[in-house]
């Protein structure tokens, strides 16, 4: 845990670091000042409104005990299982399957799942895609990652705003100490380097958060298979939310990017064979430590249940969030 703090502490400090070097390149010393203050400002903002911000960008609907039992019981199953406070449940009105955590901190956590991963995954996989994102809330990843988009989207539009202010003279005579090529600069390599930035953040942690949620429903294979079924969906379905704002395309399981095929560069998560590879040889080596290995929750006889659904409920149809 310290090395993910320190780690997330230097990760951090580069994406204010670029922001705060665009204002100097723009607008010299006092360029770096306003930076670096509007820097703080959005640290701050981020910090404290994380949670909510997030979800109101994808439109999330919380979801009572009464509107998604069964879905209930699963998150409170795995996060005691996790020993973490039960978190809020989220669903986000989309088709695409897909789910991110977010929250300040584990006691002010929130799950978020998509119409499209309920109505497509059975119990196990979606046990294992929550337990997932409940590694992240354990492992303080949450608010990292949201600062991160929150600042990532700031820079973004920063240059967004400086390439139509120089376009159109604005920015022609400014005072920064590198003229028109500290503008192009910071329209070119700062909002770049941000998104490796960005990038590094989610990449370094999805492996671990698969480990963690894997030893969280107690089967890597759960999560393995919820991962290939996101993924293919993912490429063929469209999340107009997530199109929209791309800053803060690193907080899903998966992707929800369509045509973002690059692996080592270019994509804000790992290659998805990449992943299912490490969880079937973690669930190997489970199967060679026996006993010693995590044990998978008792869900197997509910797989072919609704998530809607509570246990003994005599309804034939699925109970939607809806009503």
């Amino acid at each position: 845990m310290p090395t993910n703090f320190a780690r997330t502490g230097v990760l951090l400090i580069a994406l204010t670091g670029i922001f705060v070097a665009m204002g100097a390149l723009v607008g010299g010393r006092e360029g770096m000042v306003i930076a670096f203050v509007i820097a703080l400002g959005t640290n701050a903002f981020a910090f404290w409104n994380s949670d909510s911000v997030v979800l109101k960008m994808f439109n999330a609907q919380e979801l009572t005990p009464q509107d998604a039992p069964q879905l209930h019981d699963l998150v409170q199953t795995l996060a005691h299982r996790a020993e973490l406070p039960m978190p809020r449940v989220y669903l986000l009105p989309s088709p695409q399957p897909n789910a991110f955590a977010t929250g300040r901190n584990p006691s002010r956590s929130a799950v978020a799942v998509s119409s499209g991963l309920v109505d497509s995954l059975n119990l196990e996989e979606l046990a294992g895609v929550i337990a997932h994102e409940l590694a992240h809330i354990r492992n303080r990843d949450t608010l990292t990652m949201t600062v991160a988009a929150t600042i990532a989207g700031a820079i973004s539009m920063f240059a967004n705003v400086l390439q139509f202010g120089y376009l159109f003279g604005g920015q022609r005579n400014n005072n920064g100490r590198f003229g028109w090529i500290g503008v192009l600069a910071a329209v070119l390599i700062a909002p770049f380097a941000a998104m490796l930035v960005q990038m590094a953040i989610s990449r370094s942690r999805e492996y671990e958060a698969d480990r963690v949620g894997a030893a969280i429903c107690g089967n890597p294979l759960w999560l393995a298979s919820a991962l290939e079924r996101i993924h293919a969906a993912a490429r063929s379905i469209v999340n107009q939310q997530a199109e929209m704002i791309p800053a803060a395309a690193h907080m899903f399981i998966v992707n929800p990017l369509n045509g973002r095929r690059l692996d080592n560069l270019f994509t804000t998560h790992p290659n998805i064979e990449n992943r299912v590879a490490e969880l079937v040889r973690l669930h190997s080596e489970w199967q060679q430590a026996g006993a010693d290995a995590p044990r998978p929750i008792e869900i197997a006889a509910q797989t072919q249940r609704s998530p809607w659904e509570r246990d003994g409920s005599s309804s034939p149809e699925p109970r939607g969030p809806w009503g």
